[in-house]
């Protein structure tokens, strides 16, 4: 238990974070899995939009600290390699 003011302060910022961040990280879950849904389906359109809709809350999430830099543009890089993949088989 803290006991000093600033160790009570302290435990009181690291709250605050930590609930701006689940909902930062659950809202970056949502968007990834929403293109992963659409890659499911075979839908390459949608699949698309999802994407790019997904890619700047991944940047975002980077940016913040939520994520380390390299996890989100690993995660920006496979998903656009599965949907372009995706858009290939459904031209061809």
């Amino acid at each position: 238990m803290a006991n000093t003011t600033s160790a009570k302060k302290a435990t009181r910022k690291i709250a605050r974070r930590t609930d701006v961040n689940k909902a930062r990280r659950s809202r970056v879950r949502t968007f990834v899995r929403q293109v992963e849904e659409a890659i499911a389906s075979g839908d390459a359109v949608k699949a698309k939009e999802a994407f790019l809709a997904a890619q700047p809350e991944l940047a975002r999430a980077a940016s913040k600290g939520v994520l380390h830099a390299n996890t989100a543009s690993r995660k920006v890089s496979r998903l656009a390699a599965r949907v372009k993949a995706l858009s290939v088989t459904a031209t061809a």
